[in-house]
């Protein structure tokens, strides 16, 4: 069982990696986890959290010396959930994740376009000084592309986790953590807004700075560091062009497949970029990762059912601390009863939509995009036994 659960992560990393669980739990925590009621087996530790007294929001103070008692308190409820949050069990959610994933359709996407892309691509590849992959910060692993490593052999790489302001401060620490034990180079972004653009110009020259050095050597000029940036489809790639370069000159939507064939452009007189389409794998063996593509909207919404992806959202936004059952009562208005499944997600459509389970789950997974729950991360970082 325990080689099972694993698999989901194997396609993430190099075999040197292929040992990874996730954090803070053990791995003979997996055995007896798979005890499953008709609602899908929530622990007695999530039903708890119904309670008003244990889902206090987290309060940050900013500025001033002296903190009051009212700011004391917060601060003392703001560090119990980032404890709550470090202390979940990470290996269990993913165990249940699977089990819920097994029955559903599989969800694939491939759109035409990729495939051609995709080999004109590799052959570009050959002439980048350094590779900017974006990913989605709030499923890392999920939109890390499995032939990633293969494709770009000993080539020079920065990981930008990108929509940094949808996670929480715990889950940034815990990846920037995990990225320095790697000793892989990770910007953290907002391509929106533009944060993390101009430090990740900066490093991508600084990567990349020994190849006019090189030139100079062969009496050649220098010429533009050239940097390609990919990753998959809807994770911000061209938005993050558009704000380093302070004007749009890359199509940018809030939806996968818009950028549909490669783009050199200019980045002053010393740096090209090249965006590209989103590049996924032909079939997605992880199922677990594929609902959270979906969950994350990195992924077309042809590929899936809404409602059955809603429905696994919400129960796994019930296990976690930082939402729980009280924030879906809160919410929705609606009675659990300790059951977060597709029954949710009729009772909601009953409710708002006459019924209609694909209006609902449409709700259920716009709030969640929207950050109606809080912003929190649906992965953490894998562990490496030594």
């Amino acid at each position: 069982m325990t080689t099972l659960l694993l698999s989901s992560f194997i396609h993430h990393g190099p075999l040197k990696q292929r040992t990874r669980v996730w954090l803070d739990s053990p791995p003979t925590t997996l055995a007896g986890n798979f005890r499953h009621s008709r609602c899908g087996g929530l622990p007695a530790a999530a039903l708890s959290s119904i309670h008003p007294s244990t889902s206090s929001p987290t309060i940050q103070i900013v500025g001033g010396n002296q903190l009051g008692w009212y700011e004391k308190e917060s601060s003392k409820l703001g560090s119990t959930m980032e404890t709550a949050h470090e202390d979940f069990d990470w290996v269990k959610l993913e165990a249940d994740l699977y089990h819920w994933t097994r029955a559903l359709r599989p969800v694939q996407w491939y759109p035409g376009h990729i495939a051609k892309t995709e080999k004109e691509l590799k052959e570009q590849l050959k002439l980048m000084d350094v590779v900017i992959e974006v990913r989605d910060a709030r499923i890392p692993m999920s939109t890390s592309h499995p032939q990633m490593d293969s494709w770009l052999g000993n080539r020079k790489r920065i990981v930008v986790l990108n929509r940094e302001d949808m996670i929480s401060t715990a889950d940034r620490n815990s990846w920037a953590n995990y990225y320095a034990r790697q000793g892989t180079k990770v910007v953290f972004a907002n391509g929106k807004l533009g944060m993390g653009t101009l430090k990740l110009s900066r490093l991508a020259k600084a990567l990349a700075g020994g190849v006019n050095t090189k030139r100079k050597a062969k009496g050649l000029l220098p010429r533009r560091v050239r940097a390609g940036i990919i990753g998959y489809p809807n994770v911000g790639k061209s938005s993050l062009i558009n704000r380093l370069l302070k004007r749009r000159l890359c199509n940018a939507a809030a939806r996968p497949g818009v950028t549909r064939q490669l783009k050199w452009v200019r980045f002053g007189d010393d740096l090209e970029l090249l965006d590209s389409p989103g590049m996924i794998p032909m079939r997605i063996n992880d199922q677990s990762a594929a609902i959270k593509l979906a969950i994350c909207d990195d992924i077309g919404e042809r590929s899936y059912d809404v409602s059955e992806v809603a429905a696994i959202l919400v129960q796994m936004l019930a296990r976690l601390p930082t939402v729980g059952y009280k924030a879906l009562h809160d919410r929705y208005k609606i009675e659990v009863d300790g059951c977060v499944d597709k029954t949710f997600v009729q009772k909601l459509a009953v409710r708002l939509f006459n019924g209609d389970s694909h209006q609902a789950g449409l709700r259920i997974l716009s709030d969640f995009r929207k950050g109606k729950f809080g912003w929190s991360a649906l992965e953490r970082p894998p562990k490496l036994y030594e």
